[in-house]
């Protein structure tokens, strides 16, 4: 996983706990979310007072590993890292890691595509966001095809 440059604070709720009495896997996928949320507010992509329809994004692909349990009451915070833009996609490296000691918890990879919503089809990822996420991220990136 690549350096992360923004973590996100995620609170662990009762309720995203599973009979086993840890976090269940699948609020892994939201805790990533959130955190890729909050990581386009930062940017200036997206506003709070947004529809998700708007937002222009639709997952395409994730994998996660799980590397312990998360427990109720732990405080974690989920990191965003955008490592690839292509054409339409981009490839985001998450992990979450525990506030306090800072150990890696879950580490991830999720592709989203750029997508316009009323017309149903995938669409160029906008120059304004290339350039605020090349600029955040550091990086140097060619446009690749999806």
């Amino acid at each position: 996983m690549s350096d992360f440059h923004f973590y996100h604070p995620i609170e662990v709720r009762y309720g995203d706990l599973d009979p086993q009495g840890h976090v269940n896997n699948a609020k892994h996928l939201t805790y990533f979310e959130q955190a890729r949320i909050a990581y386009l507010v930062e940017l200036g992509l997206f506003t709070k007072d947004q529809s998700f329809m708007e937002i222009g994004v639709i997952l395409a692909d994730v994998h996660i590993t799980y590397l312990e349990p998360v427990y109720f009451g732990q405080k974690i915070k989920v990191g965003v890292h955008v490592a690839k833009l292509g054409n339409k996609s981009m490839t985001w490296e998450q992990n979450i890691v525990d506030a306090d000691s800072g150990k890696e918890i879950a580490k991830g990879e999720v592709v989203m595509v750029t997508y316009n919503y009323s017309e149903s089809q995938t669409i160029s990822i906008p120059e304004n966001w290339r350039r605020k996420i090349i600029q955040f991220e550091g990086l140097e990136q060619e446009k690749d095809a999806l």
